[in-house]
């Protein structure tokens, strides 16, 4: 895999599938699809509580029902029960579309007009599908609802404008309505009986009226584009909310027939659902543009305020980089945006405010997006002075000023950062001072200013007198840095010059020619190393204080795009267009590893602690955060992750931050082998599977600890108990019982109602089972039952017998198999203990194969291996099993082995958080 693998991505609500909303008790729960995956979010406080797994193909359309979610995949269904994949049904022949929840079934319906009755009880694919209609070769679906108290029925909408009404009972068309000549985008059904909304693509909205065919009102508002969302208010008032393209919501007043209010730039694009809770003047809307919101009809006229809302970038992050301890992330992306992500709690991420923008939106007329600032081409932090001033600043597409944050409050800051140059010109590169008390600016032209953050003045500009030109470097300045006392400053131009200067003094001291014009440059305060980016795809490492170059490294195909050094500096890892992010080391001057992903980086930032890397891509609109598989591995060898100079592709992380739950190919490849040579049949498969609580988990035995624990020091308990004295013979038998010699010349005691009896067949008895210790008796129980499990496949009756003895008594049982002499085993003297070896193994990979009883399974095979391993490791025979015992083995505690660093990160996050 490498040194990081994929953990899980940021900043995804939602995308342009219409959500599906659930009551469960008191609370209500909203099923969002973020493209391959899908969240749930309890509606209460907006809070994740949620995620499924990626899936192969995007999601079209949802449904929830009790515990299941539904989701259409390509011509699939995939249902979910929590997070958990439970089943796939098939049997459509085009993209499945729409999914509607009927009852205690599920309606599919395809592009090709093809609409599928599944029964939501029954998950087996072969058993779900109760039913088949066909709407017709010229009608092309375009929605599907169910009017309330239709019984058995559904209304399906088509791109052509016509309606149909379908009873799913009898699998008959009843009524054709003749529809109002625009494709049908949204149909919803209404408080009142037999009345149903209609959005149309040409902006019209058509209340109609079922029962009798008629038109109740018709609203129009084609100035906002089509109607692609509907929604009555249910709570008693006559209301209907409609979204359009545009991302507007408009209120209609039903019983006056006019339009009640606007909500202007409620999204930023077009609207995919709208939805009122029941009896609640509460507006739940989404939008293509990544975010939900909740708006409440709580205002003295009527209109709604936005009660809460979730939502990240509508448009892919170009510029990030940790913040705050590794605790949140700061990005900014080409939807002129600034925002403040934590990748602990969802909830706590936020958009940085730019002050009165809906207010002087409203006052000029404008939309929201008009009135922000550019996107943010550049940005820098200083922690150290959070809650004194400013302590971030940006530079944005083709604005001559660079902007100061106040992250403490999460709001622009006051002061604005103009250059004093005669000619103004885009501001294209920032940096912070080690204090926090400057930042330094420098622009297209080639000017570089400081700043000071408290005040906003200028300190004074950077002014080559070599130049031509009075400017810091003749051409665009495309980065710099500040060195860790405050005494250098680094400047890098376009045209392949670097320059070192006195930051008190802003003199010239030395300058560089790359020899290729720059790309980007990075400054690591602690080694005093300079990494530069040129567009010749070459990295070169410089040192300030030796004032000359100390590594180059080449490996990239295609235009750097980032570049970004560890807390401790001895790793730089660089992302490019080609679509692979390199990790070099700086000490050896050696590529580490280089992981190859679909889409290319953009931008990329590892956490202080080193143990997330996250990154973002093209065209996506989230942020990726990659796992450092060594913080979390008890390997200390780095050779053990690293790939060198090959170049491995990697997929992509998703929302869930777990692997599916499907088992991999490996883990897949080896249980099939089990099960062939189990010869297990597929029944009794289905069966034990379905008694795993979950899915690619173990299930414990749950057994008092000590019972497990004591096998495996059983040989300790034994040393600690062993009295110190010898036991003492009895002096005297009690009068009553009689003594009888066996053949080893002992003497045994027996109870007079034995030999009085006259029935000396019962005294031998007691005296054989004297002479054996109950052995044969024992041995030969425990073989039957083992043997007669061996013939049905199912072992739990073993397990439950072995459960049920002492420690003791089960070393007993499996030290009864034991062959003293190793060196001379043959199988004729030894059939009876290799087949009773032969099958324990069997029985132990039967468990392990289940993840049955987990850690008494555990206990026991390694004592186990502690009395039989020499016979295993001497006998060809038994050797195939412990090889096949041994893999299932490796692949569950790898999967274990995973479970538990996911957690331990979990854990690590979690401690450092503040709730």
């Amino acid at each position: 895999m490498g040194i990081f693998e994929p953990f899980r991505a940021l900043g995804y609500i939602t995308d342009g599938t219409p959500f599906t909303v659930q009551r469960r008790g008191m609370e209500t729960f909203i099923t969002l699809s973020t493209g391959k995956s899908w969240q749930i979010y309890n509606c209460a406080k907006l809070n994740l509580v949620l995620a499924g797994p990626e899936l192969v193909k995007k999601i079209r359309a949802l449904a929830s029902w009790r515990d299941f979610t539904f989701a259409a995949s390509g011509c699939d269904i995939v249902v979910f029960k929590r997070a958990h994949q439970v089943a796939t049904w098939s049997g459509h022949k085009a993209k499945v579309a729409f999914l509607l929840l009927f009852g205690k079934h599920i309606l599919s319906l395809d592009l090709q007009g093809s609409l599928l009755i599944w029964t939501a009880v029954e998950l087996d694919p072969n058993k779900a599908l109760v039913g088949q209609i066909q709407l017709g070769e010229k009608f092309y679906p375009s929605c599907i609802m169910h009017p309330d108290t239709y019984l058995n029925k559904v209304i399906v909408g088509s791109e052509e404008g016509t309606l149909q009404l379908w009873n799913i009972s009898t699998q008959k068309k009843l009524y054709e309505f003749k529809g109002w000549g625009s494709s049908i985008r949204c149909c919803v059904s209404s408080p009142a009986l037999d009345v149903v909304g209609i959005g149309c693509a040409d902006g019209k909205i058509h209340v109609h009226n079922l029962r009798f065919d008629e038109e109740v009102v018709t609203f129009t508002h084609a100035t906002r584009g089509a109607v692609t969302a509907l929604a009555f208010r249910t709570d008693g008032q006559p209301l209907l909310a409609a979204g359009g393209s545009s991302g507007v919501i408009s209120v209609w007043n039903l019983e006056k027939k006019r339009l009640h209010s606007v909500i202007k730039d409620a999204h930023y694009s077009s609207i995919c659902s709208l939805y009122f809770f029941a009896n609640e003047p509460v507006l739940m809307s989404s939008s293509t543009d990544n975010s939900i919101k909740m708006w409440i009809f709580d205002t003295s006229d009527g209109e709604a305020r936005l009660l809460r809302f979730r939502s990240g970038h509508s448009a892919p992050p170009t510029c990030i980089r940790y913040y705050g301890k590794g605790r949140h992330i700061l990005s900014a992306g080409q939807d002129r945006a600034f925002r403040f992500f934590s990748v602990i709690q969802d909830q706590q991420s936020r958009e940085l405010s730019q002050g009165h923008v809906v207010k002087r939106a409203k006052k000029l007329k404008l939309k929201e997006e008009e009135i922000k600032l550019p996107p943010v081409i550049a940005f820098d932090a200083a922690e150290i002075r959070e809650r004194d001033w400013c302590n971030v600043v940006t530079c944005h597409l083709d604005d001559p000023c660079a902007y100061t944050w106040r992250l403490q409050n999460f709001v622009i800051g006051e002061h604005i950062l103009r250059p004093s140059c005669e000619v103004p010109t885009a501001v294209k590169a920032c940096s912070i001072s080690t204090c926090g008390n400057f930042a330094v600016i420098g622009t297209e032209g080639g000017w570089i200013e400081r700043f000071n953050l408290q005040s906003g003045f200028s300190r004074g500009s950077y002014i080559d007198i070599g130049e031509e030109e009075p400017c810091g470097h003749h051409g665009a300045v495309v980065g710099l840095a500040c060195e860790a006392m405050n005494a250098l400053l680094i400047s890098g131009g376009y045209n392949g010059d670097i320059k070192i200067w006195d930051f008190k003094g802003r003199e010239l001291k030395f300058r560089w020619e790359v020899g290729a014009p720059l790309v980007k440059i990075v400054y690591h305060a602690g080694n005093g190393l300079l990494a530069t980016a040129a567009d010749d795809m070459i990295l070169r490492l410089y040192d300030v204080t030796a004032v000359r170059i100390v590594r180059k490294f080449v490996g990239h195909m295609d235009r750097v795009t980032d570049l970004c050094f560890s807390e401790d500096g001895k790793w730089l890892l660089s992302s490019s267009m080609d679509g692979t992010i390199r990790i070099w080391d700086v000490i050896s001057s050696r590529q580490l590893d280089a992981i190859h992903v679909d889409a290319a980086p953009t931008a990329l930032s590892i956490s202080p602690n080193m143990d997330m890397l996250a990154t973002t891509h093209v065209d996506k609109n989230g942020i990726y955060l990659w796992a450092n598989r060594m913080m979390y591995s008890g390997a200390e060898d780095i050779e053990s992750f690293i790939s060198g100079e090959q170049v491995v592709n990697v997929p992509m992380p998703n929302v869930s931050s777990r692997k599916d739950s499907e088992d991999t190919e490996e883990d897949t490849l080896v249980k099939d082998q089990a099960i062939k040579k189990l010869g297990t049949s597929n029944s009794l498969i289905g069966n034990l599977c379905s008694a795993q609580l979950t899915p690619g988990l173990v299930t414990l035995a749950m057994l008092p600890k000590t019972q497990w624990q004591s096998l495996v020091n059983l040989d300790i308990i034994k040393m600690r108990n062993k009295p110190i004295e010898p036991p003492k013979k009895p002096e005297k038998a009690p009068f009553f019982l009689q003594s009888l010699s066996t053949l080893s010349g002992e003497r045994i005691f027996v109870h007079n109602s034995v030999t009085d009896s006259g029935d000396q067949d019962e005294a031998e008895k007691v005296i054989t089972a004297a002479q054996s210790g109950n052995k044969n008796e024992g041995f030969s129980a425990f073989m039957k039952l083992l043997h007669s499990c061996m013939e049905t496949g199912d072992f739990a009756s073993v397990t439950d017998y072995l459960k049920s003895l002492s420690p003791s008594a089960v070393d007993l049982e499996l030290r009864m198999l034991q062959i003293i002499d190793n060196e001379n085993i043959t199988e004729t003297e030894h059939a009876v203990e290799l087949k009773g070896i032969g099958m324990l193994l069997d029985y132990f990979i039967s468990e392990v194969f289940y993840n049955n009883n987990f850690e008494f399974v555990q206990a026991l095979i390694r004592l186990f291996l502690k009395i039989h391993g020499e016979t295993i490791r001497r006998q060809i025979s038994l050797q195939e099993k412990a090889r096949q015992l041994l893999e299932l083995q490796s692949s569950t505690w790898q999967r274990l082995d995973t479970s538990f660093q996911n957690t331990r990160c979990m854990i690590t996050f979690l401690s450092n958080s503040q709730f």
